[in-house]
């Protein structure tokens, strides 16, 4: 075994060691569910709140979460993106 081998399984037990342990796919459906519930649930409160029947501090904490939970949905999908690209970058 050369050098970059070694480094190269030592980066990938890292790695490996870092990623939850369970089935990927459910926990990014459960992301997916989570995310879409939370943008419908803050879309009733912005809708309320514009019609008169909803508080203002619920509308300013739903639109924080919304924000928050779309900063965080675009950073996963960049994460993506990038190892997309980076495995593209491999030579075959």
């Amino acid at each position: 075994m050369d050098i970059a081998s070694i480094q190269a399984h030592a980066a990938y037990s890292a790695t490996k060691s870092s990623i939850p342990s369970g089935d990927t796919s459910e926990t990014a459906l459960d992301y997916v569910t989570s995310f879409a519930e939370t943008l419908a649930q803050n879309e009733t409160v912005a809708v309320q709140s514009m019609t008169g029947q909803g508080d203002a501090h619920a509308l300013v904490q739903a639109l924080t979460q919304t924000e928050l939970a779309v900063d965080t949905a675009v950073t996963i999908r960049n994460k993506v993106v990038e190892a997309y690209q980076e495995i593209l970058r491999m030579p075959v």
